[in-house]
């Protein structure tokens, strides 16, 4: 028999965190963070991470577990999540994933193997050192570039930011000829060894859009750019994964000089609102998802609770 799974996720500040603790007060759950930032202790306003004081007692995976200077990514993810699953199933309790990285979500659902190329052959340490060297040379847009002549499927899903995913899909070419995009498109097609609900939130563009520039001052009043010269006074540096974060990267180069803070602003806001739309792109190719469009419920919380809670119930998780 499947065991029971619901993964409650949709673009950045569209309201997971909130409705994720009344759902899981509904079904008696506990609940692991899908997301690639909160796992990082000391970066709590850029992040926008839930506080210990408003957890209403559910308890919380994921959150502060990695120090900054740690990198994090979807095999990690994959072995803390199965972890603490098995824990949460031993209590009998209902796992809830959530949180707004797709890839990761995937990974769990599906049991993916995906292609991390970590394996340390002379070979692949020497390419590797080849690609990041090009990166110091001509940037990240260049090796990206150099992804989208050989592989543009996976070009398209991964930002010129995140440049380790670009290298390890550039080596997995270069060592095996194949497109990791296909070798990934091969794993999704697994069946779920869960019994489980896939909620996407979702609302109206410019409700969302909204949402996320006002996210981004209130960030900035709480204190941003002090936590983000916190990181740095703490040795962090912008080459760490963590600093790539948005938040985090735009107030490094003002405090850099290489922008106004209204430059830096306007850049995340933007940014997060560009990311917001690819995170959309990512759940519409997923299969056996159910949206929930909370503008259909005039935002109602509660009527948005309700109708995932009879989608659970139709299901059998509870």
């Amino acid at each position: 028999m499947k065991k029971p799974l619901i993964i409650l996720t949709g673009p950045t500040a569209v309201g997971k965190t909130d409705l994720s603790i009344k759902l899981a007060k509904a079904v008696n759950g506990e609940i692991i963070s899908a997301d690639s930032m909160q796992v990082y202790k000391h970066m709590d306003i850029g992040t926008a991470k839930i506080m210990p004081s408003e957890m209403e007692g559910i308890k919380h995976y994921l959150i502060d577990e990695l120090n900054p200077q740690e990198d994090f990514n979807v095999v990690k993810f994959k072995e803390y999540a199965e972890k603490y699953m098995a824990e949460i199933y031993a209590k009998n309790k209902i796992p809830i994933i959530a949180g707004g990285t797709g890839f990761y979500i995937q990974a769990v659902l599906y049991g993916i193997d995906f292609e991390e190329n970590d394996e340390d052959t002379s070979h692949e340490i020497s390419y590797r050192k080849e690609l990041e060297d090009l990166v110091k040379e001509k940037g990240e847009l260049y090796v990206h570039s150099m992804l989208q002549a050989v592989d543009p499927a996976s070009a398209n899903s991964i930002h010129p930011n995140n440049i380790k995913r670009v290298i390890r899909a550039l080596e997995y070419y270069k060592l095996t000829g194949n497109k990791i995009s296909e070798h990934n498109e091969e794993q999704r097609q697994k069946e779920s060894p869960y019994n489980f609900c896939y909620f996407v939130l979702n609302n109206q563009r410019e409700v969302l859009y909204e949402r996320i520039n006002k996210r981004v001052d209130i960030m900035l009043e709480q204190g941003l750019i002090e936590e983000v010269k916190h990181l740095l006074d703490m040795g962090c540096t912008k080459d760490m994964v963590s600093m790539k974060g948005l938040g985090y990267k735009e107030i490094i180069e003002y405090l850099e000089g290489k922008c106004t803070l209204e430059e830096a602003v306007y850049i995340l806001k933007r940014d997060t609102r560009h990311f917001a739309k690819r995170q959309l792109t990512w759940f519409k190719r997923e299969k056996d998802v159910t949206w929930i469009n909370k503008d259909r419920y005039n935002n109602h919380e509660a009527e948005v609770l309700e109708a995932i809670i009879q989608e659970v119930q139709l299901k059998n998780i509870i």
